[in-house]
């Protein structure tokens, strides 16, 4: 279970409506993803609107995560979809490396100035590249290894980017870095495809909320329809909803 670390009345809705995202839309996001937000995970994709330097407003996709501010406040942190990962600062084989998808450990300058080693990832939604400390997740690697009793070549498997399947009894499990993840680790019962498949947590194609309907379209983008602009469709689906929610409800 997450801690939480964020609670719904700290929430900086002033700055998210700025961006688009109303109190309704966050509101009515899936409790799973209200659960990781509490947590100061990132949030999926998600439509947002900026204005460019002449004022225009253009429709985007991001991510956003809460931190606190010096002043002890909640802040919303974006993270924006681009074309292409910002691969500049890393050499060749690093660069070949993270576009196929794996983990890397290099050294990154902190803003403060300082060096440190740090495990790095692209995250394959936004592309952008996320940096977390080594200390942090070799901390996490071990007490891993510690409550699973992990030879240290596997912990070395694991630490070069390839998640680990082993058994316990005849059931598999599988750790991996995923910087995505709070722990930088994510543990799941199952084989390294079904570790794979549980970063992605599934939306249905609607997900009815209080006052509209988070839409998935068939490549996983997520858009919101308020109640007001429902069409006929809309309503017939949250009908559906409602007699299926009843029907379950009966089956207990």
């Amino acid at each position: 279970m997450k801690k939480v670390q964020f609670y719904e009345s700290e929430y900086p809705y002033d700055t998210l409506e700025k961006f688009g995202l109303t109190r309704e839309m966050i509101e009515d996001l899936p409790m799973h993803v209200l659960d990781d937000l509490s947590a100061g995970l990132r949030s999926p994709v998600l439509p947002i609107k900026v204005k460019n330097d002449n004022g225009d407003e253009i429709a985007c996709r991001s991510r956003f995560s809460f931190v606190y501010s010096d002043e002890g406040k909640v802040q919303a942190v974006f993270y924006p979809a681009l074309k292409t990962a910002p691969l500049e600062k890393f050499g060749a084989e690093e660069q070949k490396s993270l576009m196929a998808g794996k983990t890397i450990v290099s050294d990154v300058n902190l803003p403060d100035g300082l060096c440190t080693r740090a495990y790095i990832q692209i995250d394959p939604e936004t592309r952008q590249v996320i940096t977390v400390p080594a200390s942090l997740i070799e901390n996490n690697l071990k007490l891993a290894s510690d409550a699973f009793h992990l030879a240290q070549q596997e912990v070395t498997s694991i630490k070069n980017g390839k998640p680990l399947t082993f058994s316990i009894g005849n059931d598999p499990i599988t750790i991996g870095v995923d910087l995505t993840d709070k722990k930088g680790i994510r543990i799941c019962e199952g084989d390294d495809i079904e570790w794979k498949n549980q970063s992605k947590k599934e939306w249905g194609k609607y997900t009815f909320g209080c006052y509209g309907c988070w839409i998935t379209d068939s490549d996983g983008n997520h858009d919101y329809i308020s109640e007001e602009d429902y069409t006929e469709e809309l309503w017939d689906e949250q009908k559906k909803a409602g007699q299926r929610n009843i029907s379950s409800g009966l089956r207990k």
